[in-house]
């Protein structure tokens, strides 16, 4: 039955309290779930992860109630969907994918899994710490298991684990990913080949020794500062694994992980992580408070912590800049010139650990994991599996064995969090910051002097205009065609990793 025009104002207005309120319980999870990584008493997690399941199921309850397909179904009606604004369309569209997903899942599972995930984690984490994955076998079996229930609740897509994929990077589907895995790697194995020829090779010594932690703390903060980080709408604290978090747009969070023997895993970790912070803060206010005030997709999240960790952070113009900075606070460890410390942080070297692996061989890392993931989903392997397929697949592709499991398996959180579907966004996310990074040097030709000079501003602007103030309003495609003029194309990577890796081995 048609309704009246007061009829659609009280449904907008009804509908827009319920997307407020659920996330408010959003938010509260967020920041429970934040504190439980960041120094939460060991003691008290159970209990905190019961009170998180609690909270994410209220939500949840909200999102799948009849008050809400209700409200959908008067605003879908053709004369209201027609009176909506942009934001209110998309919202109302977005609402409807999210609760179609979600109302098939009973809430006491729901419940469950969230309970479960952040238990795992933190039995991951002490796992990883003891490398002892027989401690968090049991975790991953069940995460496994009520993944498993997720999928045949939506019905499976194309395959099992395409199901998981649309969850962050939305229309992507296992045929589309083979084939620019495939692509990828058939460009990029003869370009490692022939730098692994190279006798012009960088030189890392002089990054072994003592790096003070509080000087490493003091830098990272100063580099967010030069970025364009906000402190008064954002923090940086410390975690097992770095991360980011939205609590709101007004309070976006960040950790690192701090080595004494490893100065460079911090540094980059801090700016890739504020990679993705920098996105978050500069959504459009107008989104504030909705759903749609988040990254559109995982995919173009990580293109914005990969474009200024490694296109901006590893540039030679970056640390012309910078590196007598960083110099100047280990100046008897760093006695080399700027361009050898650029030349150090762009070696192509095969290595056990994902986040510290180089740019060119961190798609091999993606591509094992996603290849064990579709095992597990389509092919049925189990945690117990894991270890040994693992180990064969870094054998296969990198010439490496991990000597134990916490370099090996257990080295990513994701699983532990339920995470399946999202590695692939890194490697997407790669493939879309070159992208970006072709058309902004075409459109902001001072791109690089700007750099030199550390004046990032301008390129931090850009990409908010590109990519940041839309929020969820565009899809990962309509963001990435409407900054560049063309669907996404893994050549320019691969382009700028030719040109980038030509220039710095010689080839």
């Amino acid at each position: 039955m048609a309704g009246t025009a007061s009829t659609y104002d009280k449904a907008l207005s009804d509908f827009r309290e319920l997307d407020r309120k659920i996330r408010r319980y959003y938010e509260a999870v967020s920041l429970l779930s934040w504190d439980m990584r960041t120094g939460a008493p060991r003691k008290g997690l159970d209990v905190r992860s019961e009170t998180v399941g609690m909270l994410s199921s209220e939500a949840f309850q909200l999102a799948t109630s009849p008050l809400a397909g209700e409200l959908l179904e008067q605003l879908e009606e053709k004369e209201a969907f027609n009176q909506l604004g942009e934001i209110d369309r998309k919202l109302v569209l977005e609402s409807r994918k999210n609760y179609d997903r979600s109302v098939k899942i009973p809430p006491k599972l729901y419940e469950e899994y969230v309970v479960l995930t952040s238990q795992s984690e933190s039995a991951w984490e002490e796992a990883r710490k003891n490398n002892d994955f027989a401690a968090f076998q049991g975790y991953l079996d069940r995460v496994i298991g009520y993944t498993n229930q997720f999928i045949d609740l939506w019905g499976p897509k194309e395959t099992r684990y395409d199901t998981l994929l649309d969850e962050y990077e939305p229309d992507m589907t296992v045929a589309e990913l083979d084939g620019i895995f495939s692509s990828l790697r058939g460009e990029l194995v003869p370009l490692a080949a022939a730098i692994a020829a190279s006798p012009n090779k960088p030189s890392r010594s002089f990054l072994e020794g003592h790096f003070d932690r509080e000087k490493q703390k003091e830098f990272s903060r100063y580099m967010l500062g030069q970025l364009g980080f906000d402190f008064e709408a954002g923090r940086i604290d410390e975690s097992a694994h770095p991360f980011q978090t939205t609590i709101n747009l007004k309070d976006v969070r960040i950790t690192t992980r701090y080595l004494a023997d490893d100065l460079t895993s911090a540094l980059f970790g801090t700016i890739h992580e504020a990679g993705h912070a920098l996105y978050e803060q500069n959504v459009s206010p107008e989104l504030a408070g909705t759903s749609l005030c988040s990254g559109t997709s995982m995919g173009i999240h990580e293109s914005q912590s990969r474009f200024w960790e490694n296109t901006i952070g590893r540039s030679r113009p970056f640390w012309q800049r910078y590196y007598g900075e960083l110099q100047g606070r280990f100046p008897d460890q760093l006695r080399i010139s700027a361009e050898d410390f650029y030349r150090s942080q762009n070696t192509v070297q095969p290595s056990l650990i994902r986040i510290e692996a180089d740019e060119l061989t961190y798609n091999l890392h993606i591509i094992i994991r996603y290849e064990i993931e579709k095992m597990i989903f389509n092919e049925g392997a189990k945690a117990a599996d894991l270890p040994a397929i693992w180990n064969e697949k870094y054998r296969e592709y990198l010439g490496l064995t991990p000597p134990t499991d916490a370099v090996g398996v257990m080295q990513d959180v994701h699983w532990s969090a339920g995470l399946f579907g999202y590695f692939p966004s890194y490697s997407l996310g790669n493939m879309y910051a070159a992208q970006l990074s072709d058309t902004m040097e075409r459109e902001l030709p001072q791109t690089w002097e700007l750099v030199a000079k550390g004046e990032l501003a301008p390129i931090r602007e850009w990409m908010t205009q590109r990519v940041h103030q839309y929020g969820k309003l565009r899809t990962p495609k309509e963001i990435i065609l409407g900054a560049t003029g063309k669907p996404l194309d893994s050549s320019h990577l691969v382009k700028y990793l030719r040109d980038k890796y030509t220039d710095i081995y010689k080839l």
